[in-house]
This record gives structure tokens, C-alpha cells and sequence, in this order.
């Protein structure tokens, strides 16, 4: 589905082989993209387990690796050139020569990181065009294409639903849409092997500034307030509050730094826990993530 080219059909990637085509096969095809083989026989239990697994994992990496099926009952000849004391043996082949293998039934997992493993030995990606479906979400997103980048996302985790950043993207897709309900929904329902990813824990910090946002006072009156009396805290905490509401990121850092130094242990170390979650929700390498950190930390270790 996310890959930059067309992805062949499962009767490209998958086919029988003999000792009459396996240069064909296999050899050649390999100079491009690996090429496992499977030797397997009709009598052998195993192989009815590995076959279909194997064409199953060849099926999901899109084109990225091929796979031939050699039955050694009728292809005896073979067998015996290449050794093949018992089945199921699996050999991949990569220019022209065989880079990795394995005899026996192995595991569901097993047979993905072989997979994968093979795809990396020649230099390209397990992703099937994840990584540009996720770029494009993104630039979606940063031109204000919310629902289509809500779309896309909500695609990617269709097809990978352990992707952090797809699942993350979601959920700021749907702030950006203006359905908080729905963004919140998604992130209390996150599946365990995401909800502790920085890129859902960012877009959650996103959705507590969002609902502060709704509810923060507006600048000029809480600056009025701390002109007459520049140690108000709560007036302090508000006004970056607010700043942060209406898109001073910048200034609603410095005022809650300002605050911190003021007071660090007011109202539970408030100033603090606001800071970190601005700085969630901010990509790690944004400018205003690393000077704030940097001047936090000056302050905590003065």
C-alpha cells in the first residue's frame, strides 16, 4: 500500500521451481533482490507448516525479497548439488550466491527477522514504504491538511499498529481537526506496546496544553495583574498559560523559568511539571526544548 513503486502480485514473488529453471529463478533474480528457496516434499509434515508462513512473510515485505519452492521428489538432481540432507531447508540467495538458510519448521517471528535480515544484507528497507507514508503524513500535517493527514495515519496503523510515530500522528491530526474528545479517546486507548513511546506521550502533553488553552485568561489582564505585584504566582503560572494558548511558546517558557526561580516549591513544584509539558509536546531538538533545558538545569544545580 505505502511503497514508491508497484508492488508485484503474490504469483511474481512466489513460484514453483525445477532444476530446468532455477538459474532463472533464482539466480538471476537474485542479482536485484534476494531469493529464498524452500525445499520441501509432499510427505514432509513441517513444510505444510513453513511453506504457507514463509509465503506469507514474503507477501508482507511487498517485493522485497522473492520466494521459489522446489519439491526435492521431483527435483532430485538439484537437491543433491545443493546438499539438502533434509527438509524443510530454506536457502537465500543474493548475487548469485547463498548468504543465509535454515533447516526445519522455526517459529512465526523466527521467520520474520529472517526475512528481514535478508532485506537489510541487501540494503533495503523492512518498512514497505512506512517511513514515506509517514513523511507525507507529516507534511500534511504541517500545511494544515489535518484530515487528510488523520487518514493517512489512521492507515499506517491499520497496517502497523505498533508504529509509535503513526499512532502518535493520529492523535495530533485529530487536535488539529479540533476533536479533543477523539485525540483523548486515542491516547487512553493506546496499545501497550505504544503508550509509554515518546511520540504518544508528546502528543498527550499536546492535549493537556490544549485543554489548559481552553480555559486560560487572556494576557493583557494577567500582565496588568503582575505589574502591580511581579511575585503573584498564580498570575505567573496563568500568564504562561495563556502565552502558550495564543502560540508564545517562547514567552510562556520564560515565564514559567522565571517562576521557577522565583519559587520552585510553589504549589507542588507547578512551574516545573508545566515545563516538561511543554517540552514533551515539542519535538526533543526544538530550539526552545534544549535552551529551556539548559537553563532549568542551571537553575536546579546552581
Amino acid at each position: 500500500m505505502f511503497g514508491t513503486t508497484e508492488t508485484p502480485a503474490p504469483t511474481d514473488l512466489i513460484k514453483d521451481g525445477t532444476e530446468q529453471s532455477f538459474m532463472q529463478d533464482v539466480i538471476e533474480p537474485s542479482k536485484t533482490v534476494p531469493v529464498i528457496v524452500d525445499f520441501w516434499a509432499p510427505w514432509c509434515g513441517p513444510c505444510k507448516t513453513l511453506g504457507p508462513a514463509l509465503e506469507a512473510a514474503v507477501t508482507a515485505a511487498k517485493g522485497a525479497v522473492r520466494m521459489v519452492k522446489v519439491n526435492v521428489d521431483q527435483n532430485q538432481m538439484l537437491a543433491g548439488q545443493l546438499r539438502i540432507q533434509s527438509i524443510p531447508t530454506v536457502y537465500a540467495f543474493f548475487n548469485g550466491q547463498p548468504i543465509d538458510g535454515f533447516q526445519g519448521a522455526i517459529p512465526a517471528s523466527e521467520i520474520k527477522s529472517f526475512v528481514e535480515g535478508l532485506i537489510k544484507q541487501a540494503g533495503g528497507s523492512v518498512d514497505g514504504g512506512l517511513a514515506d507514508a509517514l513523511a507525507a503524513a507529516e507534511e500534511m500535517l504541517a500545511e494544515g491538511a489535518a484530515a487528510d493527514a488523520a487518514e493517512t495515519f489512521a492507515a499506517i496503523v491499520d497496517e502497523e499498529p505498533t508504529s509509535a510515530p503513526a499512532y502518535g500522528g493520529l492523535i495530533r491530526a485529530h487536535l488539529a481537526l479540533g476533536d479533543l474528545d477523539q485525540a483523548e479517546a486515542l491516547a487512553n486507548n493506546a496499545p501497550a506496546a505504544v503508550a509509554k513511546s515518546k511520540e504518544v506521550e508528546g502528543a498527550r502533553a499536546q492535549i493537556e496544553l490544549a485543554r489548559q488553552a481552553a480555559e486560560a485568561g487572556p494576557v493583557d489582564e494577567l500582565r496588568a495583574l503582575l505589574a502591580k505585584d511581579p511575585t503573584n504566582r498564580q498570575a505567573m503560572f496563568d500568564l504562561a498559560q495563556a502565552q502558550h494558548a495564543t502560540g508564545d511558546v517562547e514567552g510562556a517558557v520564560n515565564t514559567l523559568l522565571d517562576l521557577f526561580k522565583l519559587d520552585r516549591e510553589w504549589n507542588d513544584g507547578a512551574a516545573k511539571t508545566q515545563l516538561f509539558t511543554i517540552f514533551d509536546a515539542l519535538k526533543p531538538q526544538d530550539p526552545l526544548v534544549l535552551a529551556g533545558r539548559r537553563r532549568l538545569s542551571s537553575m536546579i544545580f546552581a
